[in-house]
C-alpha cells in the first residue's frame, strides 16, 4: 500500500484518467463506480481517487467518510468474487477530504458486477484506456485460464497458419474476420484465438463490440 499525500495525489491526478486510474467527485452512482473497480481488478489493478474532479482538480468532497461508506457497501454487495483493495482517507480541511482506493488484481478471475444482491451471476468488465468495457466470452475465458495455467502448449496446424497469414497483411484481426477468412465456425475460431493468446503468440485488445487480436 502506498503512503498517500496530497502532493502524491495531485501529481497522479495531473496524468489524467487511464487504464489504471479513475477519478470520481462523489459516490452518487456506486454501482457504476463498482463497475470501474471490477474492471481494474480484471486488468492488473488500479487506483480510484474519490473527491477528484473529472479534469484532475483535487478539490475534495464533503463528508468523505459517508461517501466511502456508500461505496464500500456497493463493493461488498455487488462485486463477486471478493474485491481486494486498500483504502486511505486524506483530509483537505475540516469539511472536505479525498479517499484513495488501491485495487489489486483479482486472485480469482474474472470478477463480476452482480445483477442484484441475491445472485452471483453478473457481468465482467475490463479496462481499455479510460473506459471499462464488458468483457467478451473470449476475454473471460482468457482471464480465468491465465490464473490457473503457466504455459499453454499448442500444435501449429492449418488454422494457426491461416491466422498468421492474415496477420501478415493486417495489423489486427477480429474473431468474426478470422472465422470468415479461414472458413471456420465461430466456436473453433474462438478456441484458436484463446489458445494463442494464452500461449503468448497473440495479444488481445478489448474494444466496444469486438476484441482486436495482434501478433506479439
Amino acid at each position: 500500500m502506498v503512503n498517500w499525500s496530497i502532493r502524491r495525489i495531485s501529481e497522479l491526478a495531473k496524468k489524467g484518467e487511464g487504464v489504471h486510474l479513475e477519478f470520481k467527485k462523489k459516490a452518487n452512482f456506486p454501482d457504476k463506480i463498482a463497475k470501474e473497480l471490477v474492471a481494474f481488478a480484471n486488468t492488473q489493478g488500479g487506483v480510484l481517487l474519490l473527491g477528484v474532479d473529472d479534469d484532475g482538480t483535487v478539490s475534495g468532497t464533503r463528508d468523505i467518510e459517508g461517501e466511502v461508506y456508500v461505496l464500500e457497501q456497493a463493493i461488498r454487495n455487488l462485486i463477486w468474487p471478493k474485491l481486494e483493495y486498500a483504502l486511505q482517507i486524506i483530509k483537505l480541511n475540516e469539511k472536505k477530504g479525498i479517499a484513495v482506493f488501491e485495487i489489486e488484481r483479482g486472485k480469482k478471475l474474472p470478477l463480476h458486477l452482480k445483477e442484484n444482491l441475491n445472485t452471483k451471476t453478473g457481468k465482467a468488465y475490463v479496462r481499455a484506456g479510460e473506459q471499462s468495457l464488458q468483457a467478451s466470452k473470449e476475454m473471460r475465458e482468457i482471464l480465468r485460464r491465465r490464473i490457473k495455467e503457466k504455459d499453454t502448449q499448442f500444435t501449429f496446424g492449418e488454422k494457426e497458419r491461416k491466422l498468421m497469414e492474415l496477420l501478415e497483411s493486417n495489423q489486427n484481426i477480429t474473431l468474426k474476420n478470422y472465422a470468415q477468412a479461414a472458413n471456420l465456425s465461430k466456436f473453433i475460431a474462438s478456441r484458436t484465438l484463446i489458445k494463442l493468446v494464452l500461449a503468448n503468440v497473440l495479444e488481445i485488445q478489448p474494444e466496444e463490440g469486438q476484441d482486436l487480436y495482434f501478433r506479439k
